[in-house]
């Protein structure tokens, strides 16, 4: 079911950026204390698709260690979950297919975009939280720039 690929790989995220994974069975027993039971090959092929890589801090996304591939990864990960962005004061809403957001907005903070003071993900939307309305329509195109 698609919808449990996105959450388990919003949880995978989630997981490595918070804490030292060392080992893929670190990580499933991870998951299974979140509830969520996953075999090695999943698990495996999870990590291949989310770009993650082992360094001596545990694993994490290559597009950490590798800027042009952090964008190419957001670049990615627009393209396959945004559904429309809205502007809305100084708070930009991305709209998702139900499970998308956690591994949108995942992919949003990596990129460390200054302008992004910081996201809130739901179920099917991320609230991208900027200084100002212009803030926010300037971070709105760079997203569509990324779309092009």
């Amino acid at each position: 079911m698609p919808e449990q690929k996105s959450y388990r790989q919003g949880q995978i995220l989630k997981l490595v950026a918070s804490e030292a994974i060392g080992s893929q069975e670190q990580l499933r027993l991870r998951l299974a204390q979140r509830g969520l039971r996953v075999t090695q090959a999943t698990l495996s092929r999870d990590m291949r698709e989310l770009g993650l890589v082992k360094t001596a801090e545990g694993y994490k996304p290559l597009g950490l260690a590798d800027q042009t591939a952090s964008l190419s990864g957001l670049a990615r990960g627009l393209r396959e979950f945004l559904r429309d962005a809205l502007p809305a004061q100084n708070l930009l809403v991305l709209k998702t297919p139900p499970g998308g957001a956690q591994p949108l907005a995942a992919a949003v903070d990596r990129e460390r975009w200054p302008e992004v003071l910081g996201t809130i993900a739901g179920d099917d939307t991320v609230l991208l939280i900027t200084e100002s309305r212009a803030t926010c329509l300037a971070v709105k195109k760079r997203i569509e720039d990324l779309l092009e």
